[in-house]
């Protein structure tokens, strides 16, 4: 089933806002509710196909299947731009001005390749597809060339696995979903689950450095991937010949993160865990920000480290957003303080003994233990917020994400600016928001933010918001943050990127494009600066 084209996910499950949270809209940002809909999807103004009949013939003979290669309009919306905010307003409005000239579908690395190829023997670009899950701008590429979305759901089987090593190998296409269904029914698990776990897929997970819920536990898909296959414009890549070498510098670490900018990932080796038999969620009450973050960095610094561990602000706790299948609920929690959610997976005997001295910590630092009913709350609604935001911009109001990361010491100045800028600009703007926050990754020396911030939409929505955003990155950086922890660069974020890594950084990262992707094919102007 194809995703959602002007939304997200499955149109089943979407649901119109509860009146509570209507009505909090309204007296609390001055939301009003949109007069017009989305466009209706044939009644789009599509441009023609941009491709010469050389093109069209080259990637055809590149393709096996029939019907590997698509011009039709819909397949062509289908592919335009991801999941950000300002994506659905604009393709809402039905404005697709950077519309994919067609849409390839490969199954075979080789065929990968031999896209690639046809490609640059015909000036056009070329953008890797997986899930379609992008918030950053990276199925956008900055590029006056037609290009081509390199759709890879027909790459969808686990090709191998390892017991001995405790390792699978994976194909780019697989969702999330039939990943792990695929490994559960062999008793194994990848045990990654970000929010966009529904829809995303695993070579989109590997090229945008992707983090889940469970990363406390299981750690970063980077922490991962033990090996990758790579189609070139040049040939292939092929890196990972043990967990761990000092063959010089580790090249999946160049791989991983680059967004389609380097090469389109074919396979990827994993490690896998054992399932787990028993599963608890719980949740704790603290006072204040300040004092959770203390928890928090005890237990990642110290342990036990939970599986799941994540800490809302005063704000997001108060909203419901803590738990997102509780808002608007009669029975929705709005206490004082933030809320952590502590997850323990594993063995019965695992699980109980790391939860009794989590337990311990977290009462040292002033948590108060509320039960399992939170932690059974937001595991049923943890893939909820996407849709939810569908609803939001239905009734009138803009909500958009942002993250970053920092260390613990510069954690707290870093949620302040950042809280500031966006507060800041959208009240200068005319358009006060409510800004939320919540720490759901956390590493030895410091942790995640992610940033949820609604408002009321303001004329032109889509340009509302750019200044706001601006705003919010300079702050990122000027604060000490990393630009991005888990959503990746793409175009959106690519100048601030730049600005992270430094002139040099930028030169070393062209210079390698310059040899894999020589004729620039390979997603133009995704993360990396076009020459």
């Amino acid at each position: 089933m194809d995703m959602l084209w002007s939304g997200w996910g499955d149109p089943a499950k979407a649901a119109p806002l509860p009146d509570a949270v209507t009505g909090l809209l309204r007296d609390l940002l001055g939301v009003t509710p949109r007069e017009d809909g989305p466009s209706v999807l044939d009644e789009i103004d599509v441009p023609a196909p941009a491709l010469t009949d050389k093109a069209r013939d080259a990637l055809r003979a590149a393709l096996g299947a029939q019907d590997a290669l698509r011009e039709d309009a819909e397949s062509r919306i289908r592919h335009t731009r991801g999941k950000s905010t300002p994506d659905l307003l604009r393709i809402r409005a039905g404005e697709v001005d950077d519309i994919p000239a067609a849409v390839v579908l490969p199954d075979s690395h080789d065929e990968v390749l031999a896209v690639l190829r046809a490609c640059a023997a015909h000036g056009l670009s070329a953008v890797p597809f997986g899930g379609g899950t992008s918030v950053v701008g990276g199925l956008a590429p900055d590029t006056e060339r037609p290009f081509v979305a390199l759709d890879l759901r027909r790459l969808d089987a686990l090709l191998a696995i390892d017991e001995v090593s405790r390792t699978a190998t994976l194909q780019p296409g697989l969702r999330g979903p039939r990943c792990e269904e695929l490994l559960n029914e062999q008793g194994w698990t990848l045990g990654h689950f970000p929010q966009s776990f529904e829809w995303a897929t695993v070579g989109g997970f590997a090229a945008a450095r992707s983090s889940g819920q469970a990363s406390a536990g299981y750690g970063r898909f980077d922490d991962m991937v033990l090996g990758l296959t790579v189609a070139t414009p040049e040939g292939t890549l092929e890196t990972g010949r043990a967990p761990r070498s000092a063959a010089g510098p580790d090249l999946r670490q160049l791989v991983l993160g680059s967004e389609g900018a380097l090469g389109v990932i074919t396979a990827v080796t994993v490690r896998i865990r054992p399932l787990p038999t028993r599963r608890v969620y719980e949740g704790w009450r603290f006072a204040s920000f300040e004092a959770g973050s203390t928890a928090l960095r005890r237990l990642a610094q110290d342990g036990p480290r939970p599986t799941v561990l994540r800490l809302s602000d005063e704000t997001e706790t108060f909203i419901g957003l803590a738990q997102p299948d509780a808002i608007g609920a009669a029975d929705a929690p709005q206490s004082p303080g933030c809320m952590a959610i502590a997850g323990y997976e594993g063995t019965e005997e695992e699980t109980a003994v790391s939860r009794a001295a989590a337990r311990e910590i977290l009462l040292a630092c002033g948590g108060e233990y509320v039960g399992e009913e939170p932690g059974d709350r937001w595991e049923h609604g943890r893939y909820n917020a996407p849709y939810l935001r569908d609803a939001l911009l239905d009734a009138g109001a803009f909500a958009e994400t942002l993250e970053t990361a920092g260390f613990w010491s510069a954690l707290p100045g870093l949620y302040a600016s950042v809280r500031e800028a966006l507060t800041r600009t959208l009240t200068e703007a005319g358009t006060p928001p409510l800004v939320m926050c919540h720490i759901s990754h956390t590493y030895e020396n410091g942790a995640s933010l992610y940033f949820t911030v609604v408002s009321a939409q303001g004329e032109d929505a889509v340009a509302h918001w750019e200044p706001v955003k601006r705003a919010a990155n300079d702050a990122i950086l000027a604060a000490g943050g990393t630009i991005s922890h888990h959503h990746g660069v793409g175009t959106d974020h690519r100048d601030w990127y730049a600005r992270e890594i430094g002139p040099l950084g930028i030169r070393v990262l062209q210079a390698v494009k310059a040899e894999v992707d020589p004729s620039g094919v390979l997603s133009p102007g995704v993360l990396i600066p076009v020459r």
